[in-house]
């Protein structure tokens, strides 16, 4: 039972990271280029909508992450516990679990107060904030490809 246990973690885990910093860098490196070339000044339109069909997988994504490396890290025997001794695997694993959730953060931050403030926005303003969310972005996913190095080290 353990075992299937750990597969399946192991699966979703993978799959969710896949499909987060996977999305993550095909709005960034694909489709933001493609609608700005084919539509200019009406891309923002074209991302908007996938912003909204993205986030729910990106949140469900957050969700299976955190509760498969819950699973992963507690059946995991080179996990010595936080404490005054850590050992150099617990401490990756901790710098890893701290990216991830600066990624959670500026995740929600984007979707929940920055996209509001875009909405409220002077034209002026407007494109400062935009800049700031594609930035953010950008941030986002240097970050994923950080926490997948890591977990390569952790392997």
């Amino acid at each position: 039972m353990r075992g299937l246990i750990l597969i399946t973690s192991y699966w979703l885990h993978i799959g969710a990271a896949a499909i987060w910093i996977g999305g993550i860098g095909f709005i960034l490196f694909v489709a933001i280029p493609s609608a700005r070339q084919i539509m200019g000044a009406e891309a923002g339109k074209l991302m908007g909508e996938l912003s909204k069909r993205f986030t729910p997988l990106a949140n469900y994504s957050i969700i299976f992450l955190a509760a498969t490396g819950i699973v992963l890290t507690g059946f995991n025997k080179q996990f010595s516990g936080i404490g005054v001794s850590v050992n150099s695997w617990t401490f990756v694993l901790i710098l890893k679990h701290i990216l991830f959730i600066v990624m959670i953060v500026i995740h929600f931050y984007r979707g929940l107060v920055l996209t509001k403030k875009i909405g409220r926005a002077s034209s002026d303003e407007k494109a400062a904030l935009q800049k700031l969310s594609i930035n953010l972005v950008k941030v986002n996913f240097s970050l994923g490809m950080l926490v997948l190095l890591l977990n390569g080290y952790l392997r």
